[in-house]
């Protein structure tokens, strides 16, 4: 998918007055229309006029293990009988995200088309674990239906993260500011902040072992990534296998080094100034020319 790099306006509307509640969200210049749905909210949602349309949609729940979200991705036509079984019958998810078409251009073909895409860049991007078992085999569409799709799954994928859903967005693919590099341990490591978070490229090293002090959250993190084979073996040692994104430096760096780290001591540039250190002296920087 190419990047969405075009400026573009988000409209959200709350139907109950409650940020918590349902979310109607439209964006400048398309025909699609998105409801973030919480479970809690569906039975007085289900009525509403866009879950009778053809949709796509994606539950999502709480992690199990580590601290990657659950997902289930499906189409229904309608929507809302697919919405209403997935209530009284999967009992993981918290909230679901619908989308479904304004203008009633959506017909069964392109929501199946929309369906195996998502499972495909879910599968691929590997940052939510995926309920899906297959991945349905894309449905027959003409060179401009197929386009036409294209172009309003791309949409699509420029509201997930809006509504808290990260795991159809890739690693950031524009040239980075400023590497910084992990070299600890035996471990050599590149990396670089980005606005998803902290990018680490694919063939870092990883440590087997964890210390015994290491925090929850990094081991859990760690048993996630092994099992979805981001973290993998190569010649006895463990790689990163993917460019992937962390929350923070420090998450990252422990991670990779299998226990509980200072990221912002950790990397490095080139000239061997922290992370830390860099930082600092933009903030120093910004003073000055402020007059402080």
């Amino acid at each position: 998918m190419i990047e969405q790099t075009r400026p573009f306006s988000i409209r959200i509307f709350l139907p109950d007055g409650t940020p918590e509640g349902l979310r109607i969200i439209e964006k400048s210049n398309w025909t699609g229309i998105g409801l973030v749905i919480p479970r809690s909210s569906l039975v007085e949602a289900r009525d509403r006029e866009e879950l009778s349309s053809p949709g796509v949609y994606v539950l999502v729940g709480p992690p199990e293990d580590g601290d990657l979200p659950l997902i289930y991705i499906g189409e229904g036509d309608p929507v809302r009988g697919r919405l209403e079984q997935h209530y009284s019958k999967k009992d993981f998810w918290t909230w679901a995200i619908v989308f479904v078409a304004k203008d009633a251009s959506l017909n069964k073909a392109h929501i199946q088309h929309l369906e195996s895409r998502l499972i495909d860049i879910g599968k691929g991007y590997r940052r939510a674990i995926l309920e899906n078992q297959t991945l349905p085999q894309l449905p027959a569409l003409s060179e401009a239906d197929a386009a036409d799709v294209e172009s309003f799954l791309d949409d699509m994928l420029s509201i997930f993260p809006l509504a808290g859903l990260t795991a159809f967005q890739r690693p950031p693919t524009h040239r980075p500011h400023q590497l910084l590099y992990l070299d600890s341990k035996g471990v050599k490591a590149t990396g670089y902040d980005s606005p998803q978070g902290f990018v680490v490229r694919s063939g870092a090293g990883v440590i087997k072992e964890e210390v015994p002090s290491i925090k929850g959250h990094l081991s859990e993190r760690r048993a996630a990534l092994m099992k979805e084979g981001v973290i993998a073996g190569k010649s006895g040692d463990l790689i990163l296998t993917q460019d992937y994104v962390f929350s923070s430096p420090s998450t990252a760096a422990g991670v990779l080094l299998a226990k509980s780290t200072n990221g912002r001591t950790a990397w490095k540039d080139k000239q061997g100034r922290t992370l830390k250190e860099i930082q600092e002296s933009v903030s120093s920087s910004s003073e000055e020319d402020s007059g402080k």
